[in-house]
């Protein structure tokens, strides 16, 4: 039975340590013989290599291959079996944003390997063989604006990035670089994942670089500060047929489909991310609210799913349970309310009604958005005369929101024969009749305004009818303008006396 290859992913493995493939558990402190006798049988050979790679991908599958994980590491770690370190950590860094373009740098060294000669239970196998070396992962980034095209500034990215060899550290300890690319790499950022021990991280363009090019001589002069980076692992059933054994591999089909659940959370939330910074998202608060709900529930779901995922791997390689039990768990998440339609098209409704509101309080110049009754009251104590826009919808029940807590408290079951859908879009106020068609009519606000003050105007006429409307008018030109979200007004527009001013509600979305 040949050896298996096992990326190292940061694991303190040593020549003769137990391995648990069945958890790709290490197992620290034991062998199967006397140091010394261990000794005797490691061989040593020289496998001095180096490296460099620019990788544009984003995606977990990339990241797998860039550092050699096989299909059962992989599921492993999507379980959460494996903890990573050094530049593994590589694999838990993901963008928080759309708007973010990146591009990672990977430097890669061996120096020599070591080999166990086996001439000669709890665990499964046994390392027989290390390489050892040393691996870093430069990911540079930079936030595109509304004005920047994504493409033409990853294409700018690799460019310089590829030059990187080439560039030279002058005297004073700055780069040699025109002045036009300078203030480009002057706006990227970067994070630092590698197995040198560096006395400071670096975090621009410029510190990357002589970090990078001084990586060869962190090895040491004999490359005595390499570490593991792969192993090879022996089944102890080599040496005896009673040791513990691997029964089952998972099929690399469900292991991709579980990979495709995981990924699915993370393009989640780089949206939800992306939206809670939009300003409009932040003037609103029952908005924000009900994103940071979403958020939570996705998160309680998604750690839910991998500690299942965890103790299936588990099971089913080491012959509990039958593969069919995994997909039986990624079956009930496609027939759950957390099936990947249902939360895209609710983010979808949720990016929706935030350009829906962006539009109506674009068209409201000179009006300010406030957030609370407190904010209102405040407001209301510095002016004679305050009008007050209303939006009375966005507080209103979420089902969906619901149908995903339910879930979550295991109050309902998936159903294999009628899954779970929701109509996320005909639960939202501005899916409505009336709201739809002021849109498409691009309506005037400050029409519905106007009409709305002369009714305010004449109003106040009423309590002291010597003055002349129109002279009201000129008196009233100071009047504050307000939006805000409250969702027990009830009336369509009303005034009320706080502290002597009168406060004129009017509603823009019932």
């Amino acid at each position: 039975m040949w050896p298996m290859e096992v990326a190292v992913l940061g694991q303190p493995f040593c020549i003769g340590m137990l391995y648990d493939c069945r958890s790709d558990l290490l197992i620290p402190g034991m062998t199967l013989w006397d140091c010394d006798d261990l000794m005797k049988d490691i061989g040593e050979r020289p496998q001095a290599s180096n490296d460099f790679e620019i990788v544009a991908s984003e995606s977990i599958e990339d990241k797998f291959l860039t550092l050699n994980v096989n299909a059962s590491l992989k599921a492993s770690f999507l379980g959460g079996l494996v903890q990573v370190d050094g530049s593994a950590k590589y694999l838990n860094d993901n963008k928080s944003s759309r708007n973010q373009t990146r591009i990672t740098m990977m430097y890669k060294a061996t120096t020599d390997i070591q080999k166990l000669s086996v001439n000669h239970l709890g665990t499964t196998h046994v390392v027989t063989a290390i390489l050892y070396g040393a691996q870093a992962f430069f990911v540079l980034g930079h936030e595109v604006s509304e004005q920047e095209d994504h493409q033409d500034v990853e294409g700018n990215m690799k460019v310089i990035i590829q030059k990187i060899p080439l560039l030279s550290v002058e005297s004073e300890g700055s780069l040699k670089m025109k002045d036009k690319v300078k203030a480009s790499v002057d706006e990227f950022s970067c994070r630092f994942y590698g197995d040198f021990c560096l006395p400071k991280p670096p975090t621009s363009f410029q510190d990357a670089i002589k970090v990078y090019q001084s990586l060869p001589g962190l090895l040491g002069p004999n490359g005595e500060k390499a570490v593991p980076m792969k192993v090879w692992l022996l089944p102890l059933t080599c040496l005896d047929s009673s040791a513990a054994k691997l029964i089952c591999e998972i099929s690399i089909e469900l292991i991709q489909e579980a990979q495709s659940v995981l990924e699915s959370f993370r393009e989640l939330e780089m949206r939800y991310n992306d939206v809670l910074r939009i300003t409009t998202a932040q003037e609103f608060p029952q908005i924000g609210k009900n994103l940071k709900r979403f958020k939570e529930m996705c998160s309680d779901f998604k750690l839910k799913f991998q500690q299942t995922l965890a103790k299936k791997l588990q099971s089913i390689r080491g012959g509990g349970e039958e593969e069919a039990e995994l997909s039986e768990v990624l079956k009930n998440r496609h027939s759950s309310p957390f099936n990947n339609k249902n939360l895209r098209e609710w983010m979808d409704c949720k990016e929706r009604e935030i350009y829906t509101l962006m539009s109506f309080t674009s068209r409201m110049k000179n009006t300010k958005i406030i957030s609370s009754r407190n904010d209102l009251y405040k407001e209301s104590l510095r002016a004679d005369h305050v009008v007050c826009f209303v939006f009375t919808s966005l507080g209103n029940d979420e089902p969906y929101l619901s149908a995903l807590s339910k879930y979550l408290k295991g109050k309902t079951n998936p159903d294999l024969q009628d899954p779970h859908t929701h109509d996320a879009e005909k639960e939202q106020w501005y899916a409505s009749k009336e709201v739809t068609e002021a849109n498409k009519e691009n309506k005037n606000i400050k029409q519905r305004f106007s009409n709305a003050l002369n009714m305010f105007y004449a109003r106040f006429s009423s309590f002291d009818f010597s003055e002349d409307i129109s002279e009201l008018k000129q008196k009233l030109r100071d009047t504050q303008h307000f939006i805000i979200e409250l969702s027990d007004v009830k009336k369509a527009f009303h005034t009320v006396n706080v502290n002597k001013s009168q406060v004129l509600i009017i509603l823009v979305a019932a």
